[in-house]
């Protein structure tokens, strides 16, 4: 049930909110800031656990298949046991296995800290934002408190790789886990204190272990396959029919939750037209962005030939960019409808992606690191405003289960971005270097070279490294083009399905209208 720490409806926040939202932020940047903290300190870690390559890539990936896996079971568990408790234990969990990573003695060790990091991620990332539902009920303090939270999410999954380059130039790997010490020491100590408790009154008895089963099941083996066919060694076959598998099993637990009266995730919040729409746009916003910030990444550290750390802080500015959007995104409501700021931020990305489809080989690092900001900046009121729509949408005991469907989204989002975007950039690269002439070079070198721009590079032959960034630009040329097509037809789509939803409120009062997301729009004030 709802105690007394729980504002009613009509209360708007006041400062002890604002400041239990500054700690919810710090958490929240602090789950997201693991997901690419280990890009730079990789190549450190593997050297002193000797970890193969296969070990790499769970080392690399194991926290967003658990983070992706558990989200849905974590966000309704959190309606059932109380959304405050569940931060907490997760916030103890995410202490734990953040000190077993940072002293790690075998990659097999760190695997497993990892597995426990994205387990106790999942537990965290619907909790914060389902509080934030709680505290803030007054419509335009919670579009901006949604804000302020998609603005610590994504700026902490950028800034991963730049604090972790910076701080490697002083300590060893294991200190990028240790941040996570005193930030959760903190969330223990003030959370009792400043968050509201809320459990939903009608979720009685045990959690459906089997749903959790399927669940499981599903989303776990659909992420494996994306993530491996992202992966230039990736075995096709096996990861085509890992997402089969996954797809499988996922009919099987939708069908289970249509039969349930009380289901792991109720379905019936997808009736809703609102987040029919959203749902699928924030999917292909994230995925556009984060397929093209991948190949702009390598770009500046293999093209332009930045060092790692400068690498990172170039790449600051995309976060920064989708900080700005979200943050922005409350304030343009003010005279704009919430689905005329999401369609107009969409475009721009669209705009900023054709930019990048003109990148050259020189010159070009300034140009690239501005159309990443922009793509940023576009999508993030897409993603604030359309996480306002997805919570507000749903009902207060509901929005656990709307949160973890809301950044399930944006999890699946970004590994098909990264996958198909990958594979489609790679392919070009490729493509490049087979219509290449490389027979004045080593057959070994040659091979590499043919496979990844990293191994053109390895020993520094002026003439190879040249072809392979022309190839991996024309890579990047294409992947932006791609993603800008995505991005156009998600405008169209958005445009029809919001002149769609007016035609069915033909009859409705313009107040009822107007009101489409967790920001109340001008119209209604």
């Amino acid at each position: 049930m709802q105690n007394a720490t729980s504002a009613p409806p009509s209360q708007r926040a006041g400062r002890r909110e604002w400041i239990g939202l500054a700690v919810l932020g710090l958490a929240t940047l602090l789950v997201a800031f693991d997901i690419g903290v280990l890009f730079l300190a990789l190549p450190y870690l593997s050297a002193d656990l000797s970890a193969t390559s296969s070990q790499q890539l769970w080392i690399t990936n194991i926290y967003l298949f658990m983070l992706a896996s558990f989200l849905i079971t974590m966000g309704t568990l959190g309606d059932r046991i109380g959304r405050r408790r569940l931060l907490l234990i997760g916030a103890g969990a995410f202490t734990v296995a953040s000190v077993l990573s940072a002293y790690s003695t075998s990659p097999e060790m760190l695997i497993a800290a990892r597995a426990l990091l994205g387990i106790a991620a999942a537990t965290m990332s619907p909790s914060t934002l389902a509080l934030i539902s709680n505290m803030f009920r007054d419509d335009r303090q919670r579009g901006v408190a949604i804000s302020m939270w998609a603005s610590c999410m994504f700026v902490g999954s950028a800034m991963g790789p730049v604090i972790g380059g910076i701080m490697l130039d002083y300590w060893w790997w294991g200190s990028v886990f240790l941040m996570a010490v005193p930030v959760m020491a903190v969330l223990l100590v003030a959370g009792p204190l400043l968050l509201p408790e809320y459990r939903n009154p009608e979720a009685v008895g045990r959690i459906d272990l089997l749903s959790v089963a399927l669940s499981l099941a599903a989303i776990l083996p659909i992420i494996y396959g994306i993530t491996d066919l992202a992966a230039s060694e990736g075995d096709v076959p096996v990861a085509v029919g890992a997402i089969v598998v996954g797809l499988v099993f996922g009919y099987v637990f939708i069908r289970r939750q249509l039969q349930l009266p009380k289901p792991l995730v109720d379905l019936r919040l997808l009736r809703q037209p609102k987040i029919r729409v959203i749902l699928p746009a924030m999917l292909i916003g994230s995925g556009t962005l984060a397929g093209s910030s991948m190949f702009t990444a390598q770009y500046i550290q293999s093209v332009a030939g930045r060092s790692p750390g400068q690498s990172g802080l170039w790449m600051a500015f995309s976060g920064l960019g989708i900080a700005v959007g979200s943050m922005l995104a409350p304030v343009l409501v003010r005279g704009l409808r919430p689905r005329s700021v999401i369609i107009l931020g969409v475009t721009g990305s669209a705009i900023g992606l054709l930019v990048l489809t003109q990148a050259g080989t020189s010159g070009w690092l300034i140009g690239v690191a501005a159309s990443t900001a922009l793509v940023a900046l576009g999508i993030g009121p897409l993603f604030a405003l359309g996480t306002g729509i997805m919570v507000g949408s749903a009902p207060p005991e509901r929005a656990g289960a709307a949160a973890s469907l809301s950044e399930t989204s944006n999890v699946f989002g970004s590994s098909l971005g990264l996958a198909l975007l990958g594979s489609l950039g790679a392919a070009v690269y490729r493509g490049k270097m087979a219509e290449a002439d490389l027979s004045g070079y080593p057959p070994e070198l040659a091979s590499k070279a043919r496979q990844t721009i990293g191994g053109a590079t390895v020993d520094g032959q002026p003439g190879l490294i040249a072809l392979a960034r022309h190839a991996f630009t024309n890579g990047l040329n294409v992947v932006a083009a791609v993603a800008a097509a995505v991005l156009v037809a998600l405008i169209l789509l958005l445009i029809a399905a919001f002149r769609g939803d007016d035609a069915e409120k033909a009859g409705a009062t313009a107040p009822a209208d107007e009101t489409e997301s967790g920001v109340q729009p001008a119209a209604t004030r």
